[in-house]
């Protein structure tokens, strides 16, 4: 999961399938088909994965004829970098982190708090 990872918005079934590669690990089609309750076509699936492969969201890895789908980076990894996206649209980025903090619950803000000093502690030295 060190590999970079894209950061991209994603479709619905998009969404989904990337779910179930995060949730379950590396799945072959027919996995991710079961996983998403056998509601979808293996060729729609396949497309998805492939539309995924060149998006560079997911490693493809072929063994003998099946081929195993796993995902590029972590759920939170990928939603951080939407973040990113999110406050690089904004023209002012301070002003849209504080609103962005403001809707933290205190635990969380709690959290970035001592993130932000340890950082801060960690990089004075």
């Amino acid at each position: 999961m060190d590999a970079p990872c894209r950061p991209l918005p994603l479709g619905t079934l998009e969404q989904h399938v990337m779910d179930a590669l995060w949730d379950s690990g590396p799945c072959t089609i027919r996995e991710v088909i079961t996983a998403l309750g056998s509601r979808h076509a293996y060729t729609t699936i396949a497309t998805v994965l492939a539309n995924l492969d060149r998006k560079e969201l997911v490693i493809s890895e072929r063994d003998g004829r099946s081929v195993t789908y796993s995902a590029r980076c972590t759920r939170e990894q990928h939603a951080a970098r939407l973040m990113e996206i999110a406050l690089a649209t904004s023209r002012d980025r301070a002003t849209a982190i504080l609103h962005f903090v403001a809707t933290l619950e205190p635990h969380e803000r709690e959290l970035l708090r001592n993130t932000a000093h340890a950082e801060a502690r960690s990089t004075s030295y």
